[in-house]
């Protein structure tokens, strides 16, 4: 799927949460990605945010940052993200 097109779809999921404070929206929207996206989907918008996420809102580019150290963190302790310890 495009980055164009993953950023639309992250935005309409931040959209919903906007009239949350602010970290409650970035939390929700996360958890949103997190139990719904596949995870392709959420590699590909993590590699679209740390090539600099244009298009991405505010809410949806803090969001992804939770994905993408999820993802490093996964990187490092696989056990520990599939709840194995």
């Amino acid at each position: 799927m495009s980055p164009k097109k993953l950023s639309y779809m992250a935005n309409q999921i931040g959209k919903f949460f906007q009239h949350r404070p602010e970290a409650q929206a970035v939390a929700d929207t996360a958890d949103h990605l997190r139990k719904y996206w596949d995870p392709r989907m959420r590699r590909d918008i993590v590699a679209h945010f740390e090539k600099g996420g244009a298009g991405l809102d505010p809410i949806v580019k803090s969001a992804v940052a939770e994905i993408a150290a999820d993802l490093k963190d996964h990187h490092l302790h696989p056990a520990a993200v599939e709840g194995e310890e």
